[in-house]
């Protein structure tokens, strides 16, 4: 497991999550801190990170960054730029669809399934083999718990397996997705003033602004990867309020902390707005 380092022994972890009980949000919280993990359902990203700011209401939020079919996430990257959070550690995890009924329920009962857009998507090798309406809803494991609250007869959800579990779904086709290599990237959070040193870190994510001058980006490009620093990730970002002026937001990997501090050194002048928004260990894609 990772990092537990980061909240104390005796200090219940409960995490700020978008989405509602049984999302793949949950799902990574515990893929970092386990099972017994608690979780505050929020409607948005913003209040993920509003909540997460509130040691009155959490230790801390997990975010989803980036997915490896649909791309980075923009909005998410500013919202912890502009948020007194840092990163501590990161999850990749596989996004498995599933088809979930209530128990009784066959395959030949289904008339329609319900679920997020982008799930529905992600399933249509499996759903175009039946005629079955598709619904379009807010959250998978909403659709989830809805079919379980109706005890639906002729409605299945597609979820995640946890949603199944957490609702006492049957899962009568499980991994019912046509991509299989999706995963989501999503980034474990804590407050500044709680965060502490990750023990072998190996990651970092950064953001900062460069000049309109010749060359200014490459500039910054070349001496992170004259410093020995692997650039894993360089996302532009529009600056808000600007007129069509970027920031950078960068993911760095490295061998020591020390050759970080000296390549953070060497770009600071030739940068403006450099921030760290986290050192972390680097998350593996299982």
């Amino acid at each position: 497991m990772n990092d537990k380092e980061n909240i104390g022994p005796s200090q219940k972890i409960v995490l700020a999550i978008q989405g509602y009980e049984g999302c793949f949000h949950q799902e990574a919280a515990r893929t970092f801190y386990g099972h017994n993990v608690g979780v505050v359902c929020c409607a948005s990203f913003r209040d993920v990170v509003k909540i997460a700011a509130d040691p009155s209401q959490s230790t801390g939020g997990i975010m989803a960054i980036e997915n490896s079919i649909a791309g980075s996430i923009l909005p998410n990257y500013n919202l912890l730029q502009q948020s007194k959070l840092k990163i501590v550690g990161e999850v990749y995890l596989q996004i498995k669809q599933n088809l979930l009924v209530n128990h009784g329920v066959t395959l030949a009962d289904i008339r329609e399934v319900h679920s997020h857009p982008m799930a529905i998507q992600q399933c249509f090798g499996f759903l175009d083999q039946y005629h079955w309406k598709l619904v379009e809803t807010e959250d998978t494991a909403l659709s989830a718990k809805h079919i379980q609250q109706h005890r639906s007869k002729h409605i299945a959800a597609i979820a995640s397996e946890l949603a199944g579990q957490i609702y006492n779904l049957h899962n009568i086709a499980p991994a019912i997705h046509t991509l299989k290599n999706n995963y989501t990237r999503f980034l474990v959070l804590q407050r500044e003033a709680d965060a502490q040193q990750v023990a072998d870190a190996n990651k970092a994510s950064i953001t900062f602004n460069t000049d309109h001058s010749k060359g200014s980006l490459a500039k910054v490009l070349t001496a992170i990867a004259a410093g020995g620093i692997n650039l894993s990730k360089l996302q532009s970002m529009p600056i808000q309020g600007s007129d069509f002026k970027y920031q950078f937001y960068a993911d760095l990997e490295f061998q020591s902390k020390t050759i970080l501090d000296a390549v953070m050194a060497h770009i600071s002048p030739i940068t403006e707005a450099l921030q760290i928004l986290g050192i972390y260990k680097n998350g593996k894609i299982n």
